[in-house]
């Protein structure tokens, strides 16, 4: 037995009898609690900004994966409260599925289906894993990748802006098929809505836009310039934030960009695709990447041309230099965000501390 379905939710920090419709079943915890044998250390599959991810498995031998609020987590109970209402609305085959939420006194967890080679940074950033990944795969991957965004700034119910897109938020199921999940930073937008604005920057360093991580502006645009840098690490297999260029302290999109200049694209791609990839189609999308990581976000293509330029071969327009973010932000933080609250990522997790800088 799953567990009582239910599609309501008490929230404890305030009023005890105010309910809010969520839409999705409750399972209870102690079902829970046996399908992980008690959040065994064995089933743990890693950790979010938020909290622990384990496998489960029911009694009828489903498998799932749980999300577990920290209960330290500061600004925890809103970004789970938003996931569960946003993960009700959104259906489409390349976004993880929401199969549910628990709630018992101070723990809250999220229960979605299982992806059982675990997140696409795993692969892309691992040299005998990458190796999985030949240029078929990758190629499949990101134009999933982009379908499944297109769905959420345009086809969904509701225009939804991710703000954290970023490798290890890709989930990958038994046939190497991209899932985007963790929406807990994601905003709902009305339909004739586009951007927004924000004190608070929440999201993960190397896939911000400037825009966004200077002075708190979001919008789908800033979504597409996150796709961008995911893109560029998955033809690349190195990580944006993590990438130094002749000790000049580039990062990967100046490297890329460089290149670019220097008539010689073909050398950012991953060596372990040497055998396996079209050398036009992967300049293809190294153009396409630089498009999407422009300095203005106006300049930038929305993600239904890019879904077309990633599935045609009309020609495409010449880009201008991207916005070199990790450089920028540091030249410019002290004067555009001193009144901006800031979030920084450690090793590639999203946490939130509420510090001006």
């Amino acid at each position: 037995m799953k567990g009582d379905v239910r599609t309501r939710m008490s929230t404890e920090e305030a009023d005890e009898d105010k309910q809010d419709d969520l839409e999705l079943p409750f399972f209870d915890f102690a079902t829970i609690v046996n399908a992980t044998n008690n959040f065994s250390i064995e089933n743990k599959l890693g950790e979010g900004g938020f909290g622990p991810v384990y496998k489960g498995i029911f009694v009828d031998g489903q498998e799932i994966a749980i999300k577990r609020l920290s209960q330290s987590s500061g600004q925890g109970l809103k970004e789970f409260r938003n996931e569960v209402i946003l993960c009700a609305k959104l259906q489409h085959r390349n976004l993880v599925k929401v199969l549910g939420y628990c709630i018992k006194g101070k723990e809250k967890m999220l229960l979605y289906e299982y992806m059982p080679n675990k997140s696409l940074d795993l692969f892309l950033f691992e040299s005998t894993q990458s190796k999985c990944l030949d240029w078929p795969v990758r190629f499949n991957i990101l134009n999933a990748i982009a379908r499944g965004l297109l769905y959420l700034h345009q086809d969904s119910r509701l225009r939804i802006i991710h703000r954290d897109l970023k490798a290890s938020n890709i989930l990958l199921d038994n046939d190497m098929n991209p899932k985007i999940s963790d929406f807990g930073l994601a905003r709902m937008c009305g339909s004739d809505q586009v951007e927004g604005s924000t004190s608070i920057i929440v999201g993960t360093h190397g896939y911000m836009a400037p825009e966004y991580a200077i002075d708190g502006l979001f919008s789908t645009k800033s979504d597409v310039f996150s796709f961008g840098v995911l893109l560029l690490e998955i033809i690349s297999g190195k990580k944006n934030k993590a990438f130094t260029y002749l000790d000049n302290n580039h990062n990967l999109i100046d490297h890329a960009w460089t290149l670019w200049e220097n008539g010689t694209p073909e050398k950012l791609i991953d060596a372990c695709l040497e055998n396996s990839c079209n050398i036009f189609e992967v300049v293809r999308c190294i153009q396409i990447i630089l498009l999407c990581l422009q300095h203005h976000p106006n300049d930038r293509p929305n993600m239904t041309s890019v879904v077309v330029m990633l599935t045609s071969e009309n020609a495409l327009p010449s880009p201008k230099e991207p916005g070199f973010l990790i450089r920028r932000v540091s030249d410019e933080e002290g004067e555009s965000s001193s009144n901006k609250h800031t979030s920084y990522s450690i090793n590639e997790v999203t946490v939130s501390i509420l510090n001006a800088r």
